[in-house]
């Protein structure tokens, strides 16, 4: 049944599930950073001659661009609104992969995929999630956050191999193009469907139920400016235990593929980690919507720390890499605990900093997902190429998941002066 609102004691329809639904079409389409492991190793096939560290640049500047990129693109989302900011993102995404398809060079690549594509996947990613927690009360804000974000997380389960299948039936320009040319029109089209609650909206009483009047979860009191909550030691305390909790799972992720290729489930392992990172956000949401956010994330923080750890062991005894079932459950396990992040950090931010600044507010926060994973991601590969093994990233990754842990537990709402 749709949830019924009132405006100024006036009912109307409340449009979250069309605004929520339109944000998890608009991901499962950003998501089209996730196809670049397949176009890297088809550039490497393609005698166009780039170096490895070449083929990564692309990417990794896309990354950067695009936890840049949703400041800014938070900010106008909350002036002017979800719907121009995400079609703006549809668009830089199209005609970066469409220029892109153009181009066999490393500049025209990092141009085109880089800064366009991934410039575009912010605009598009900063102006989904606010919209469709607006429209929903504070008890429901982790559920939808999580059925929001988890379009990206599962988009890789769909890219990876149509990326596969179109690059062998028409070559890697050809696939840029259609990429560029769907997206494009997918996206902006979703986007006319996102919207704000009008001035004045609040939920009835009687669309809650009695789990939902009875959550821990309380909306916060006041609403912080993007210079406010720079001023703030939740800000700071909340971007730390971001990057430590996003920066172990991009960590692993890099390198997932190499570690359970070993065992000959590279490719298994893959997709059972997004399956993981997607329904990890979901769940994650909810529980915290039940429990509480700190309760939630301490909890994750935990298993990921576990998981990491034991992964390090699995990725260096024989006895055990030999079994790729452990293998494939940890990957699925640390893609859980990886996507659990990214709805517990936007819902934390919208309690703790309030919703008229959502947008600015999370992107600040979001610039700790980009320097968190650059950081371990970089940390595993000099590791590697000193010690031909990951062991030492992972346990440095388990000793900051630890430390991030316990920093729960010095968790509280912010008081504005």
């Amino acid at each position: 049944m749709p949830l019924i609102s009132t405006v100024d004691g006036k009912t109307i329809k409340n449009n979250g599930w069309k605004v929520t639904f339109a944000g998890i079409g608009i991901n499962l389409a950003l998501g089209i950073l996730y196809s670049w492991s397949i176009i890297g190793s088809a550039i490497e096939k393609s005698g166009w001659g780039w170096s490895a560290a070449q083929r990564s640049l692309p990417y990794s500047i896309a990354c950067l661009v695009f936890c840049l990129v949703m400041v800014p693109a938070g900010r106008m989302q909350d002036k002017l609104g979800p719907r121009l900011v995400a079609s703006i993102g549809g668009l830089l995404v199209g005609i970066g992969m469409i220029l892109t398809s153009f181009s066999n060079s490393v500049t025209g690549f990092i141009i085109g995929f880089g800064v366009l594509a991934g410039a575009g996947i912010g605009f598009g990613y900063a102006a989904t999630t606010p919209p469709a927690v607006k429209w929903f009360p504070a008890s429901k804000t982790g559920m939808i956050t999580g059925l929001v974000v988890s379009g990206f997380g599962l988009a890789s389960i769909y890219i990876a191999p149509l990326s596969n299948l179109l690059i062998n039936s028409f070559g890697i320009p050809r696939t840029l193009l259609i990429f560029g040319i769907g997206f494009l029109i997918v996206v902006v089209s979703l986007s006319q469907l996102l919207s704000v609650p009008p001035k004045g909206f609040t939920v009835s009483n009687a669309s809650l139920n009695a789990n939902e009047a009875a959550a821990p979860v309380k909306p916060a009191g006041k609403d912080f400016t993007s210079l406010e909550i720079l001023k703030t030691w939740q800000f700071y305390l909340l971007w730390f235990m971001f990057a430590c909790g996003a920066g172990a799972g991009l960590m692993v992720i890099s390198v997932a593929k190499s570690i359970a290729g070993k065992a000959g489930v590279g490719v298994i392992a893959v997709v059972a980690l997004a399956i993981g990172n997607g329904l990890g956000r979901i769940s994650a949401g909810m529980l915290s919507d039940k429990i509480g956010r700190k309760q939630t994330l301490f909890m994750f923080l935990l298993l990921q720390s576990a998981a990491v750890f034991v992964l390090s062991v699995a990725g260096t005894h024989d006895g055990i890499i030999s079994s790729g079932i452990v293998l494939i459950c940890l990957s699925a396990l640390i893609g859980a605990n990886y996507g659990s992040n990214l709805s517990l950090f936007p819902s934390i931010t919208k309690d703790f900093f309030g919703l008229k600044n959502f947008g600015m507010n999370y992107g600040l926060v979001f610039t700790a997902w980009g320097v968190g994973g650059f950081l371990l991601a970089q940390l595993a590969g000099i590791v590697y190429d000193k010690t031909q093994t990951f062991t030492f990233a992972f346990y440095c990754s388990v000793v900051l998941l630890i430390i991030a842990g316990i920093m729960v537990f010095l968790l509280k709402p912010p008081k504005k002066a």
